[in-house]
C-alpha cells in the first residue's frame, strides 16, 4: 500500500484530532485545576488538525 501525501495529511489530521480530544477530556475529567490550559492546547490541536485536513489535495 503506497501512501501519497493526501493519505499522510489524512492520517496526521486524524491523530491530531484524537490527541486534541484526549487533552480536553484529560483536563476536564482528571485535572480540573488545569482544565483551562489543557483545553487551550486541545483546541490548538483541533485547529491544526483542521488546517491539515484543509491542505489535503492542495499541496
Amino acid at each position: 500500500m503506497g501512501m501519497n501525501k493526501n493519505t499522510i495529511f489524512a492520517w496526521a489530521s486524524f491523530f491530531m484530532l484524537l490527541i486534541g480530544i484526549a487533552l480536553v477530556l484529560l483536563g476536564v475529567l482528571k485535572y480540573p485545576d488545569y482544565a483551562i490550559g489543557f483545553s487551550t492546547v486541545g483546541i490548538g490541536f483541533f485547529v491544526m488538525s483542521w488546517a491539515f485536513n484543509a491542505l489535503k489535495g492542495r499541496v
